[in-house]
């Protein structure tokens, strides 16, 4: 069983930073892509990053390339999300996933097999 746990998020004003950390358990870690997600109220949940397994390959939303960076250490089990000049409408909650292994890095959600329950991150002055 694979657990994921996001912290980090919190209140920013716009133009302002933040960073997320999805630790996880599990040994599949360091062998699966893995993504981040957010949920704005009233929206459905979007894609935002993505990282290979072995941290090579990084894919982003329109929405946030530029801005946020995707990064893991899998000696420690854990995928970040560096996010910088963040935006009125970054706000959401904040999702870490694994995605399955046959996949590789993917912006689809329904190939994801673990989530994390999510972070809030709320911009605002």
């Amino acid at each position: 069983q694979v657990q994921l746990v996001e912290s980090g998020g919190g209140l920013v004003q716009p133009g302002g930073s933040l960073r997320l950390s999805c630790a996880a358990s599990g040994s599949i870690f360091s062998i699966n892509a893995m993504g981040w997600f957010r949920q704005a109220p009233g929206k459905e949940r979007e894609f935002v990053a993505v990282i290979s397994a072995s941290g090579s390959i990084t894919y982003y939303s329109d929405s946030v390339k530029g801005r946020f960076t995707i990064s893991r250490d899998n000696a420690k089990n854990t995928v970040y999300l560096q996010m910088n000049s963040l935006k009125f409408e970054d706000t959401a909650v904040y999702y870490c996933a694994v995605a399955n292994s046959a996949w590789g890095v993917t912006r689809r959600a329904d190939v994801y097999d673990y989530w994390g329950r999510g972070t809030q991150v709320s911009v605002s002055s």
